[in-house]
């Protein structure tokens, strides 16, 4: 009889356990969707308004090239200039590994050549990621004497850039680029889950 009881006690139990386990995995699953619909929506909201400069956040380039991706966020800078919401462009991104040219140098040659005067140009070298981009780009401002802050990215980096920003003290907007060339469903879910990853790494690790 007390074996019967105790053997029903502990299948109980694990019922009980499981229950809750069931519970808090869905209550993951609940906060990774809503974390996810937030970089998208993040993303889709153009805040483009006066600021004092346009933070274009670096992307990989080819020697003197661009990359695609770098493409459409330099040109979405240069637009955004175009409109009068700013009167510079600064440019953000160091060298890759073996480059003989700076993110931030190739974007300038870009810029220049669509028009924009050297004298709307500023440009950091140091960065390699996201963070550093961001701490650059505030150097920078400081020493310009610039409050406000445009910021260019992708959409689905433009929730964690706005993030980065404001915790570095940078009162930021943010412009996302209107093309990407994260066009297909796999390239964007695989920079999506990159980004849920990234926007909960960041709360522990600040070296991105």
């Amino acid at each position: 009889m007390g074996r019967g009881m105790s053997t029903r006690g502990r299948r109980k139990a694990r019922r009980g356990l499981f229950g809750w386990a069931w519970r808090l995995l869905l209550l993951v699953l609940v906060w990774l969707v809503g974390v996810a619909t937030y970089i998208v929506w993040v993303g889709q909201r153009d805040q483009a308004a006066p600021a004092d400069v346009i933070i274009v956040l670096g992307a990989a380039a080819y020697d003197r090239n661009p990359s695609p991706v770098f493409k459409e966020r330099i040109r979405h800078g240069i637009a955004l200039y175009q409109r009068g919401l700013a009167g510079h462009l600064l440019f953000t991104g160091g060298f890759g590994n073996g480059a003989r040219y700076a993110e931030s140098q190739v974007a300038r040659s870009y810029a220049l050549k669509q028009g924009v005067p050297a004298q709307a140009i500023l440009i950091e070298t140091r960065s390699r990621t996201t963070r550093q981009n961001l701490q650059q780009a505030k150097a920078l401002m400081q020493a310009n004497g610039y409050r406000r802050a445009l910021i260019v990215s992708d959409p689905l980096h433009m929730a964690r850039a706005l993030r980065l920003a404001r915790g570095l003290g940078i009162d930021a907007l943010g412009s996302s680029t209107p093309t990407s060339r994260f066009r297909s469903f796999d390239t964007r879910k695989r920079f999506l889950l990159q980004e849920v990853y990234f926007f909960h790494r960041d709360f522990f690790v600040e070296s991105k």
